[in-house]
Formats: structure tokens, sequence, C-alpha cells
């Protein structure tokens, strides 16, 4: 499929924006050393001034101003102290987060007849970040923001021992999902991994975490459709809310390598009310044609919510657009061809867009990471993830990779 948009979409429009404008981040840029001082600014820029300044951005962006006291606060929180020294030339820990080792990354959903809601996922860094010191940072934030907003940890400490052993293996072991709702309080949600124990253990920790939430018989529906292809489908993620448990939701996340479209229709078929036709579309206009996605994989998660017993409510499919075209200009019309098929309005991905990028989009690749499709309950719709790009661009590829 070839995105219905003319040069004069709102991504060329952006295209002659950015080659015209370029913000104060300058002061901040790697070949301009963090630890001068900033023409503009009266001391070297942090992490946590640069990301929650983005943040700040984003939610005027979107109309949700009145958020952004609380919400600059939680993430100002969650980043901790480790976010607080000066913007270097490269970062101090190698978060997974972004590809540029940012530790933080912000997304935008969107959904049919609703205001846009802000998402940001965090790895929260300790003063001297290593993993088991971020692990304790990341749990003494926890503590703190337990007591301020009423967090509800039941669900979290059925599973703590399991996803949070003394010595973490893998990627990560603890991330922060901080969510900004245009008619509601802040939400907060955890990541965990299931390689914490070592990859070979990543389905018996997902087995044993799902059983300890009573969720033990829907996992046959997850296994039969999303984990078909040994050693090409496997657990990925195990996410829980921090609320309470009737409207707290349980997520797996599993990882397809090499999958095509017809691997992951079949993963969704695990959930009820899901649109095969549909997915398959957003698949094809994310990669201009039908794959197979060998680069980055495509990733399901499976959603359930009280009252699940023998399959999971919600599906989503996220889809590392950024490995599949040349630049972001090319991604961001990807992701406007997407919106014009679910019947979105742009309008609020090309504000948010607009209140991030720092740089002309044909400049880069990454800077619209994901995207994603979310179908069946609670709230059908697209997510588009957008990296803040704290330490580094990645350069545009010199070829498409659609072909």
């Amino acid at each position: 499929m070839q995105p219905p948009w003319p040069l004069t979409s709102p991504c060329g429009a952006l295209r002659e924006f950015t080659s015209r404008f370029h913000p104060v981040r300058d002061c901040a840029q790697p070949d301009s050393p963090a630890d001068q001082e900033c023409p503009v600014l009266s001391a070297p820029v942090s992490l946590h001034d640069f990301a929650t300044g983005q943040l700040t951005n984003l939610l005027r962006a979107v109309g949700l101003a009145g958020s952004a006291n609380t919400a600059t606060k939680l993430l100002s929180e969650a980043l901790g102290p480790g976010s607080r020294l000066p913007l270097s030339s490269s970062p101090l820990w190698p978060s997974f987060v972004a590809d540029d080792h940012t530790p933080v990354e912000f997304s935008v959903a969107l959904a049919r007849n609703e205001r846009p809601a802000v998402r940001m996922i965090v790895e929260s860094l300790a003063e001297r970040p290593d993993g088991q010191a971020n692990l304790a940072a990341a749990l003494g934030v926890l503590d703190r923001l337990a007591d301020r907003h009423g967090l509800r940890l039941d669900q979290f400490e059925r599973v703590r021992e399991l996803f949070l052993p003394d010595d973490p293996q893998g990627d990560f072991a603890f991330w922060y999902s901080l969510i900004v709702h245009p008619s509601s309080q802040e939400a907060i949600k955890v990541y965990l991994n299931p390689d914490v124990r070592g990859r070979e253990n990543g389905t018996a920790l997902v087995t044993e975490g799902l059983s300890r939430l009573g969720l033990s018989a829907a996992l046959p529906a997850v296994t039969e459709h999303g984990l078909r292809r040994t050693g090409l489908d496997r657990f990925s993620f195990f996410a829980l809310d921090l609320t309470d448990e009737d409207r707290a939701r349980v997520k797996t996340y599993v990882s397809h390598d090499d999958a095509v479209i017809a691997d992951v229709v079949r993963a969704a078929a695990a959930v009820p009310d899901t649109d095969p036709e549909l997915l398959a579309d957003v698949c094809e206009l994310a990669r201009g044609g039908t794959g197979p996605f060998s680069r980055r994989p495509l990733m399901s998660s499976y959603t359930f919510m009280s009252g699940d017993t023998d399959r999971p409510s919600g599906y989503s499919l996220y889809i590392p657009v950024r490995d599949y075209v040349q630049d972001d200009l090319e991604a961001c019309e990807r992701v406007l061809a997407i919106m014009a098929r679910c019947g979105l309005d742009t309008t609020p991905f090309v504000m948010a867009l607009a209140s991030i990028v720092q740089r002309p989009l044909g400049d880069g690749v990454g800077l619209i990471a994901h995207v994603s499709l979310r179908l069946g309950r609670p709230k059908p719709g697209v997510s588009v993830y957008l990296s803040s790009e704290a330490y580094d661009v990645t350069p545009p590829r010199t070829t498409a990779l659609s072909a």
C-alpha cells in the first residue's frame, strides 16, 4: 500500500518547518559539550530538565496543559537522582528504553471521539547507575509514589520476588509507565522482565506470574495463538497497573522474530472482537509490504481485565516502524496513512510531533519509534511512540527497507 498523502501533507509541512527552525536544544547536543554554559540557560542542561521540558511542550500541544505541573513532577520523581547530572555527550547508563539510551520515551494514545492521552516509559537512574542500583532507585520511587498517589501494590507484591531477584539479568529489571489522561488523575504501570532470571526461564516465569494473579486459565489461549513458532515467539514484558484489582490490567507481551503478517493475525485471534483485516492493513502500511519483519520484531500484547478467565480481552500490536523506513519523514507518512485507515483525526499526532521534533525529519530515523494498534477492550485505537533523542540522532538510511 502507498500512503495516500501528497508532498503537501502535514509531514511535508513539518519538513519545511524544521528545516527553518532550530530550537535552543543545541546547547545540549553532543557536539556542544553539556558542561559548557549554554548562552540562553544559566546552567548546564540536565537529562531531567531536558525531558521534563519536552513533556511540558508535548502536553501543551495535545491540550493537556492543565496536567503539566503534576505530570512533570511525576516524571521528575520516576527518573531518579541520576537524571539530575549534566546531559553529557554519552549516557551514564545504557538504558534500552530508547535507541540512544535515553531512559524515557513518550507516546500519544489516540482513539475515536476521545481526547488524546500522553504516556511515558521511564527507567529510574541511580546517582551512580548500574543494574542493581537502578532497581533500588526505582523501588525507592515506588514507595514514595505509593504514599503520594494512593497506589495499590497488591498484585505487584504477589509477583515481586519472581521478577526482581537480587542479581537481575537481561536488558532491564523495572520500568515505569506514566499515563496522563485527559479527564482523570495520572495512572502508573510497571514493566517487568521475563528474562530477568535468564531467557530460558522466561516462559516459566510468566506462567507462574499469571498463576499467582489467578489467570492460569487464560494462558493456553496466549500460548496457542501467540507462541506457536518455537524459538521465534517469546515473552518479552510483563506489566501491571498499580490500581485496585477491579480496574487493574495485567499485560503479557510476546515478541515475534522474523514474522509475516499472517503470524500476528493468528496471534490476535486469541482475543474476541479483533479485526484481522484492519490488523493486516496496518502492518502493511507500516512495513510498506507484507514482510517479513526481519529487523526489530513485531510485538503482541495481551490485556487481562477483571473477570477474564479463559482468554484475554484486549490485544495490541507494536510495530517498530523506525526499522522499516529510510527516515522520519517516511515514518511520519506511514503513521498518517495508518491513522487514516483507522478513521482517526491526525491533528493531535501532528501537534505532538511538532512539539518534540528538534531537527528536519529527513535528517534522522527513530524519532518516530513505534506505532501500535489496540483492538478489543478496553479502548481500541492507535498509539505513536516518540523518542526524546536526548543523546543522539540515528542517521537516515541511504535506501528504504520496504522492498
